[in-house]
């Protein structure tokens, strides 16, 4: 975000880039659709049940345990391998993400470690907290070069900072900077990506845009593959304006992706077929 730090509100200069108020129209117009379908005034529940397991398996799928949909509907041991725990990470950071609302715009930074904290599920001295010097990080998906400790304790503070403060930023571009701040920094020794998913999940249910969270983008993201994501979060780290708004316009994609992913539940669930 370095070329808007001059700004009062940086993330509301974000919003002026190029193509960011057409993918904030098109976001917006995606999940009216869904909120509109007449399955959500009787079974909206049932959609958000749904939407959070597709978009649990779409989070997982970016951390390398791409599992059938009904492979994760079916599983209930996920202790068993490395992808395994990463599929039970990503369905229990869904499950929590809902609980976290209320404390995300007072204090996200106890957010980011209670994430951290539920996705791991162990007791080590690195779950919880930002990793310190030496320690590594555990993210084999992102090789984007590491900051440091002391860098990434101080741009974790200025996100806070941010959030706190509150941004009159459309709610998809607080989202996609929380989203790409996250992965740029991986702040902690595991599970970065998902704690970054999940944020953003936080950040589009809080602000109202998805107060039911029957949008995810973790679906969208997954569809528009890893290769696809990994170049738009180049263009996040690059801090160019280009970039950053091709990453913005990338997670409005995927937000639009889950929206269609969830209208299309809605049908099976009108035609009495899901």
């Amino acid at each position: 975000m370095s070329t808007t730090r001059a700004t009062a509100d940086p993330l509301a200069a974000l919003g002026s880039l190029p193509g960011v108020a057409e993918s904030v129209e098109s976001v917006r117009k995606a999940v009216d659709r869904v909120y509109g379908h007449r399955v959500m005034r009787r079974r909206s529940n049932a959609v958000t049940s749904e939407a959070a397991l597709r978009g649990a398996r779409g989070s997982a799928a970016l951390s390398g345990a791409d599992w059938a949909l009904e492979e994760v509907r079916r599983r209930s041991d996920f202790g068993g391998d490395d992808e395994a725990r990463v599929v039970g990470a990503a369905l229990r950071l869904t499950a929590e993400a809902g609980q976290l609302l209320s404390i995300w715009r007072q204090s996200p930074l106890r957010v980011l470690a209670r994430l951290h904290l539920v996705a791991a599920a162990t007791g080590a001295d690195e779950v919880g907290r930002p990793r310190r010097a030496g320690e590594g990080v555990d993210e084999p998906l992102i090789e984007l070069p590491l900051p440091d400790a002391d860098e990434v304790s101080g741009r974790l503070d200025g996100l806070s900072e941010l959030i706190i403060a509150g941004s009159s930023a459309p709610a998809l571009v607080t989202a996609a900077v929380v989203h790409g701040e996250l992965l740029a920094l991986r702040p902690f020794t595991s599970y970065n990506g998902l704690v970054a998913r999940a944020a953003e999940r936080i950040v589009l249910i809080g602000s109202g845009l998805d107060p039911k969270s029957v949008c995810p983008p973790e679906v969208g993201h997954a569809e528009l593959g890893r290769a696809s994501y990994l170049a738009a979060l180049d263009g996040y780290v690059s801090g160019t304006p280009e970039g950053m708004a091709a990453w913005i316009a990338h997670c409005g994609r995927a937000v639009e992706l889950g929206a269609r992913e969830s209208t299309a539940v809605c049908e099976a669930l009108q035609r009495g077929a899901a």
